[in-house]
């Protein structure tokens, strides 16, 4: 059974679902998200990211986010933007094997993107979401 990170339709809840063309156009317009992830508990990091292809790819020095990566584990990675006066907004989640990327191939195109670290320790590993799932939605006083 395939994972659905929203209902299919909730356009009866005032959402209108967004398909993966359109989620994908989004992740495209942000820096900052958040990755998810599961270890003695529900953890949620903020991570400065890009996209190769269609995966998301950050930065990150040894740490959960770096184990996740080596165990493959599966992670959430979710992105938004909210305009809280005009109550409109929109989410999308990335659902997918976290690995780290060690190909020499793959880490030259990783380092040929614009993925300068914030944060001001060394952070020389990166890490790529296989986006497996990817889906979204928007809210609009208009739906």
């Amino acid at each position: 059974m395939a994972f659905r990170a929203y209902p299919a339709d909730v356009s009866s809840y005032g959402l209108r679902v967004l398909d993966r063309e359109e989620c994908e156009a989004l992740l495209r317009t942000q820096r900052v998200g958040r990755v998810g992830l599961c270890t003695y508990g529900p953890l949620v990091l903020p991570v400065v990211y890009t996209m190769l292809d269609n995966d998301v790819v950050f930065r990150t020095a040894p740490g959960e986010k770096l184990i996740a990566a080596v165990l493959n584990r599966t992670v959430a990675f979710e992105i938004d933007e909210y305009d809280v006066s005009a109550l409109t907004g929109w989410s999308v989640l990335v659902v997918g094997a976290a690995e780290e990327v060690v190909a020499p191939e793959d880490l030259t195109r990783v380092r040929a993107l614009d993925l300068e670290p914030w944060a001001g320790e060394f952070r020389d590993r990166f890490v790529r979401i296989r986006a497996d799932e990817v889906s979204g939605r928007r809210v609009d006083p208009d739906t």
